[in-house]
């Protein structure tokens, strides 16, 4: 099929599709990405499409794929993204594309119940485990067991309430622990097994970017042959990639396998040495906090990486010569096996040479971790990626630089713009002034206080506060909560998950949080009617990998080739959470003053929705009180 042909294929079918929705209604902008992706796929290349806020991407996108006949892996950027495609994408387009195909979901091991532990859990064979764990937390576990026999997908999110993190842990087993189905008596009933082995045979797999960040890394190991990808919320592709194709090393990994190993051997000496070790390297990175170090590695850290790899080899050595009938025992020894020689693995990439990657070290002192990150992700994605399939990247907010930032050549790329089909002018304003104090005046956070109370006075509440450091997060809080009658929630309350649900539930409450909720959230209807950023979202100057990157392309680009295109994509990000239906109004305030004044303020403002623009306080304010009024 040519890809003329293929693009009014797909078109058509769409419109099937949409028409047998309740509602229905066609969208000019979702029609031009389902042809134009048709037609890319049919001729074997890739495509860049920034979808807008509202353009029905998910629709635009599987529509073509399927019908291209082509096995393809959608790469999302959350598991909540998964189970939407799963559960309602996917079987509607089962009954109404008038295409047969198959489709599986995949998410990585810990993210579905361990039949094994479940098993030792329920016999008590891990009888000591069991005991140190409290009243509250056995109930939670005896709950899952009784789930899990009930289940036909094993995963966690399915469970009719969010478990507690040490009874999650104690029901699942990572990717670092599993010695694998062969070596496992509950191998073939495995939840996670049985995904992948859906996969296998499905048309279209539904993954995550950090899975699918996992499969490149080992080379095309983790999940099924195919020929498209389909990159969903783009914008986190290069992040994501660096995360799972580099190395990571913190004390508390060396702890954890000597917890394992002594699940197995109470008194084992290897083991207290290993965390000995791992404590002594732990303690090595201190002077490093913060700070990119030399390749290799400088020998105050190396020298004891190297010692807790001599460790972890006795670990190993005593952990072989267990001999036992005890099948409990002798799988909480090939877990604590498997957990070591990945640890081994990773300490071996670090100790030699890594050309074209960055080591750094962060995090505070009790948690410090060693990161050896690729410079530049774009010769990864081009060798396990880009040289062999086809691929639509795809957001409502596509970075300017991404093709540069993740290796794709522009010239024989595709792009395409889709605009939302939600009227922006009409419905939300944007507040910014250059008569705002610069955020490095004594007065600002004042002045931001000041704001926020009558921003948030005027909208009854209803606001999403985001702020670029926890320190000024903490302050406004605290200040917030003496002026205003509405309910302040932040992070330091409650989890990511109830902070929404709390959210929802009472329209006239405020969320004020930081980079966490600057995308990924929806929060649709009057329960959201401004969303306020305290300073534009610029990276930290002192980020050791994107120094580095900086470096790489020279400090008189740098601003321009990296800085500015994170800070438009995090600000467009924030922007989007406002608006999320056809019905939504409401505004953006962004206290910086700079984004009234600085030369490269057209270039952020041409990523946001075309929002109608306002300097005037008095103006906003009557906005707010006239949407938000009782109707």
């Amino acid at each position: 099929m040519g890809g003329s042909e293929a693009g009014r294929t797909a078109v058509e079918a769409l419109h099937r599709v949409v028409a047998s929705l309740p509602g229905a209604e066609e969208r000019p902008g979702q029609d031009e990405m389902s042809y134009e992706i048709a037609q890319a796929l049919a001729s074997g290349r890739s495509i860049i499409v920034q979808a807008g806020t509202g353009t029905g991407k998910s629709l635009g996108y599987l529509v073509p794929a399927i019908l291209s006949g082509k096995r393809t892996v959608v790469a999302t950027a959350t598991k909540t993204l998964q189970d939407q495609l799963s559960r309602n994408d996917l079987p509607l387009l089962a009954a109404s594309l008038g295409r047969d195909f198959s489709w599986a979901v995949v998410k990585g091991r810990s993210n579905y119940v361990c039949l094994q532990r479940l098993h030792e859990l329920r016999d008590k064979s891990g009888q000591l485990e069991f005991e140190e764990m409290g009243a509250s937390t056995k109930r939670e576990i005896d709950s899952i067991i009784e789930w899990a026999a009930t289940t036909s997908s094993g995963d966690i999110e399915e469970l009719p309430r969010t478990p507690s993190e040490r009874a999650r842990l104690a029901v699942t087993v990572g990717s670092d622990e599993c010695p694998g189905r062969t070596k496992c008596p509950s191998g073939e009933k495995c939840f996670a097994e049985r995904a992948r082995s859906e996969a296998e045979n499905a048309d279209v797999i539904v993954a995550n970017l950090h899975l699918y960040g996992i499969h490149v890394a080992s080379g095309g190991a983790i999940l099924p042959e195919h020929q498209v990808v389909i990159f969903d919320e783009v914008h986190q592709l290069e992040s994501v990639m660096s995360d799972t194709t580099g190395v990571e090393l913190r004390g508390g990994r060396f702890s954890a396998c000597s917890g394992a190993v002594r699940r197995v051997i109470a008194d084992s000496t290897s083991a207290a040495r290993l965390e000995t070790a791992g404590e002594s390297f732990s303690l090595s990175l201190n002077p490093w906090t913060g700070q990119r170090l030399t390749n290799p590695l400088p020998t105050s850290v190396s020298g004891h990486l190297a010692k807790a790899r001599l460790e972890l080899n006795a670990v190993l050595e005593e952990l072989r010569g267990v001999k036992t009938d005890n099948e409990a025992v002798n799988q909480r020894r090939l877990r604590a096996q498997s957990q070591c020689e990945r640890l081994a693995e990773q300490i071996d990439l670090a100790l030699g040479m890594f050309e074209g990657y960055v080591a750094y070290v962060d995090g505070t002192a009790a948690r410090l971790t060693l990161h050896i990150k690729p410079l530049h992700v774009g010769p990864v994605l081009k060798a396990g990626v880009w040289s062999s399939h086809s691929a639509v990247l795809t957001s409502a907010t596509v970075p300017m630089s991404l093709p540069d930032r993740v290796g794709l050549d522009p010239e024989s790329t595709g792009q395409l713009s889709v605009s939302s089909p939600f009227d922006y002018e009409r419905n939300s304003l944007l507040y910014c002034s250059p008569s705002f104090p610069d955020r490095n005046a004594p007065g600002f956070q004042a002045f931001v206080h000041d704001e926020l109370e009558a921003l948030i006075t005027a909208a009854g509440g209803r606001t999403l506060a985001l702020f670029t450091s926890n320190a000024a997060l903490n302050a406004a809080a605290a200040a917030l909560r003496e002026r205003v009658p509405f309910p302040i929630l932040t992070p330091a309350d409650h989890g990511r998950q109830r902070l929404i649900e709390l959210f929802m539930a009472d329209e006239h409450s405020c969320i004020f949080a930081s980079s966490g909720f600057f995308q990924g959230v929806d929060l649709p209807g009057r329960t959201l009617s401004l969303v306020v950023l305290d300073k534009l979202p610029f990276p930290r100057p002192d980020e050791p990998l994107l120094e580095a990157r900086r470096e790489a392309v020279g400090r008189d680009k740098a601003f321009q080739a990296i800085d500015l295109p994170l800070c438009a994509t995090a600000l467009a990000q924030a922007a989007g959470r406002l608006v999320r239906t056809t019905e939504d109004r409401g505004v953006v305030a962004v206290l910086d003053r700079r984004l009234a004044t600085m030369n490269y303020r057209w270039t952020l403002l041409n990523t946001l929705p075309p929002m109608s623009r306002t300097r005037s306080r008095d103006e906003v304010e009557t906005f707010l009180r006239d949407i938000t009024a009782v109707r």
